[in-house]
């Protein structure tokens, strides 16, 4: 069975599973990232369905609208997206083409995580030959605990404004999830010590939050231009960077195509370390504390 196959078949069963539900079911939830689909499970427990639109194994910033989204959208009592543009190729297809008003911009169906943090990275310009810019910042917030901790507070909010009959769970399943992550933040950030300072490259500008928590120095990115695969030429170029500022690893996402990644490695003699990006990305990223707890693992198998 290959990959793509595996993962058609897994969203055709969520799908299945999403429009076979009883009349009687609570919320109906699509979460543009698993990430958001992971948050939205840990609030609303068995108050709602969840589906997520997109796996950790697919670039967020280019999806196709198929008619299972679009059928998925059309059925949503609550649309969880990050916003900030990350989503622009694919998402107006499918709220225009479910007709769905109540999961429209300005409605209360709507949620953007983008909204409730703060964005790095706003460009101070905007020229499509800068490459994929966002012009709201750079919208890979879920790479930062404290932006899960603060999109978590507006998405438990939200959950209560539309479906009250349940507010009180969605209150306590909020303030369990915030006590528990409030500890693995503590954890992950007595582990990370020794991050703080190491020089990197990354594969894409992917993790701006990532670096600004753990005190990772990014030197040197693959793609020439946001959104651009390495080319032969800049990869030459940043090997001839690191020559007189050298990288402890390279970092990409489990999606990212790796043969850029290899070649530096091969070349820079530095190792390559993949992080999960998002939950599902890795064995052990099952979810959102999995997530962190293999992000950290894998970075410092980069320092050895």
């Amino acid at each position: 069975m290959t990959k793509q196959f595996h993962r058609t078949a897994v969203l055709a069963i969520a799908t299945a599973s999403f429009f076979s539900l009883p009349a009687h079911a609570a919320l109906r939830i699509v979460a543009c990232e698993p990430e958001w689909a992971a948050l939205s499970q840990e609030l609303a427990g068995d108050k709602a369905d969840i589906y997520s639109a997109t796996t950790a194994m697919q670039d967020p910033h280019h999806i196709q609208a198929r008619p299972s989204l679009i059928a998925a959208v059309r059925n949503a009592d609550l649309l969880t997206c990050t916003g900030a543009e990350l989503e622009t190729g694919w998402l107006p297809v499918l709220l225009r083409q479910s007709g769905n008003t109540k999961v429209q911009p300005g409605q209360p169906g709507y949620f953007e995580a983008a909204s409730f943090v703060t964005k790095l990275e706003i460009p101070t310009r905007l020229d499509r030959a800068d490459g994929d810019v966002h012009a709201a910042g750079n919208p890979h917030i879920q790479t930062d605990p404290h932006n899960i901790a603060k999109v978590a507070d507006a998405l438990g909010q939200r959950l209560a404004q539309l479906d009250p009959a349940n507010a009180a769970t969605y209150k306590a399943r909020l303030q369990d999830f915030q006590t528990r992550w409030k500890a693995a933040q503590a954890r992950w950030e007595k582990e990370a010590a020794p991050l703080r300072g190491a020089r990197i490259v990354v594969q894409h500008k992917a993790y701006p939050y990532l670096e600004n928590w753990l005190g990772l120095n990014q030197v040197a990115t693959l793609e020439p231009k946001p959104g651009v695969e390495p080319t032969s030429s800049h990869l030459s170029e940043v090997l001839n960077q690191l020559q007189t500022q050298p990288a402890r690893f390279i970092v990409r996402s489990a999606y990212n195509d790796n043969r850029g990644a290899e070649w530096l490695s091969q070349h820079a003699h530095i190792p390559v370390v993949v992080v999960p990006f998002s939950v599902g990305g890795s064995e052990r990223a099952k979810d959102l504390f999995g997530m962190f707890d293999d992000t950290i693992a894998q970075l410092l198998k980069g320092l050895q």
